[in-house]
Parts: C-alpha cells; sequence; structure tokens
C-alpha cells in the first residue's frame, strides 16, 4: 500500500510556512488591538498583555493564542475577558487580513515563562551547581570574594 507523503508525514512535520506567516500577522494584529486600547473591557484596558505566540491548524481555520499579562498577574480574569471579546477581536482580525478565512479564536495562558524560571531554578541550585562544577553568584562562597 502506497501512502502519500501528505497524510502520513503530517504529524510529524512542523507547522508550514503558510501557517507560521499566518500566525505571525494574527499575532501582530492582536498585539496591535491590545496595545492600543482597542478592546473595551475593564479587565484588558488596565492591563498589559503580551500575545507570545500564536498556532494555526493546517487549514487556517482555528489558531491557538498563547498570552502572557504583565508580570503574571490576574491571568484568568485576563483571559475571560479576552474570551468575553472573541467575536469582536476576530471581526478586527478579519479586516486587516486578505486571507479566505479568518480564523477562530482559541486563548490560553503562555506556560513557557513559567516554565522556564523553573529550569533556570533547577539549574543554579547549589546541587546542579556543584554536579556540573559552574559556579554562580547564588552557589558561591562568601568568604571567597575577599
Amino acid at each position: 500500500m502506497v501512502r502519500s507523503s501528505h497524510a502520513s508525514g503530517a504529524g510529524s512535520r512542523g507547522p508550514s510556512q503558510r501557517q507560521l506567516r499566518v500566525g505571525e500577522l494574527v499575532r501582530h494584529v492582536l498585539s496591535e488591538l491590545l496595545a492600543r486600547g482597542d478592546v473595551h473591557d475593564p479587565v484588558l484596558e488596565t492591563t498589559i498583555v503580551t500575545v507570545t505566540e500564536v498556532r494555526t491548524s493546517p487549514d487556517l481555520r482555528h489558531a491557538r493564542v498563547a498570552i502572557e499579562p504583565l508580570g503574571g498577574q490576574n491571568e484568568k480574569e485576563v483571559l475571560a475577558a479576552l474570551n468575553r471579546n472573541r467575536k469582536y477581536l476576530r471581526g478586527e482580525l478579519g479586516k486587516r487580513m486578505t486571507s479566505k478565512y479568518t480564523p477562530d479564536l482559541a486563548f490560553e495562558i503562555d506556560e513557557s515563562f513559567a516554565e522556564g524560571s523553573r529550569i533556570d531554578a533547577i539549574l543554579r541550585s547549589p546541587t546542579v551547581a556543584r554536579d556540573t562544577g559552574v559556579e554562580t553568584a547564588d552557589t558561591q562562597d562568601p568568604a571567597d570574594e575577599d
């Protein structure tokens, strides 16, 4: 049986150039809308929100939007506000895009910053520093600084 490369390799490859391009366009438009204060919601008007990544489906009809509120505060409230204003944001996105479809938006908190901080803390721990032979400012003996 011969399988086409499109059907069998779709799960093993990353996003296409088109998906990446559309995702970046969506990220820029949403970032601009949120930065300019075009969304009239009390939570979004008082919180700076960063759109860190947008991943689109292969058919470009769905987009998962990763966001991070400044300082990681009020994540649940910001997520709820974005979901309340999802239709408005999609409409504004449609006005600024020239593609056949405007993707349906699904917002989620970007966990990569928290994960990066957790890994950084592990790498800076005295146990790991001792095992690797690399001293950080956190693990140096104060008596050695004289």
